[in-house]
């Protein structure tokens, strides 16, 4: 048993460390975060292994089972775990309210404020920033933001633009992208 301790422990469990690498690659690899949460399950395992070994077998090809299992077992217990909170999550665009006029992303707080940014002017008119943003927007893309600045809800919008919803959302999405966003800050 020393012997085995020994050769699974010397080099900082190198030996150990390989076992679980090599059953792992088997499930396509893990990140590092989670790799010590193997490497101590593999201890465990490890310690239980010794307890039950009884030298019918090679004690590698027993090890390398009851690892085997355990991480298995280990991994679709994690993956449960996480379609458990997928189904849980809301998409970010649902509509939320008596009248679905808001959706999620209008009520998330936020300190930028695209409309504020617009408005407020240089001492020579719009900066160049805003002047590049708004050269990207559509016309369409323009007057939803109009309408959105002078307090319209998105209903209103809708109805004044005669559009329907989905349009209004790929607009608002464009208004407030990151791709056209940036250009406020890079062209200052």
């Amino acid at each position: 048993m020393e012997r085995i301790l020994r050769d699974y422990y010397q080099n900082n469990a190198k030996k150990l460390h390989r076992t679980v690498d090599k059953i792992l690659l088997k499930y396509g690899g893990i990140s590092d975060k989670d790799l010590d949460d193997f490497y101590s399950l593999a201890n465990e395992v490890f310690v239980e292994v010794m307890g039950k070994f009884d030298d019918s077998q090679s004690f590698d090809a027993f090890l390398y089972s009851c690892l085997s299992n355990r991480i298995k077992t280990e991994i679709t217990r994690r993956n449960r775990e996480k379609r458990k909170a997928d189904r849980m999550s809301v998409p970010i665009d649902t509509p939320v309210g008596e009248d679905g006029d808001l959706t999620l992303t209008d009520l998330i707080a936020d300190d930028f404020i695209i409309e504020q940014e617009l408005i407020e002017k240089k001492e020579n008119g719009f900066s160049r920033g805003v002047l590049a943003y708004l050269d990207r927007l559509s016309d369409l893309q323009k007057e939803v933001l109009r309408l959105n600045m002078a307090g319209y809800l998105p209903g209103e919008v809708r109805e004044e633009l005669h559009i329907s919803a989905k349009q209004y959302e790929d607009c608002y999405a464009a208004i407030r992208s990151y791709r056209n966003v940036q250009l406020i800050f890079v062209n200052e």
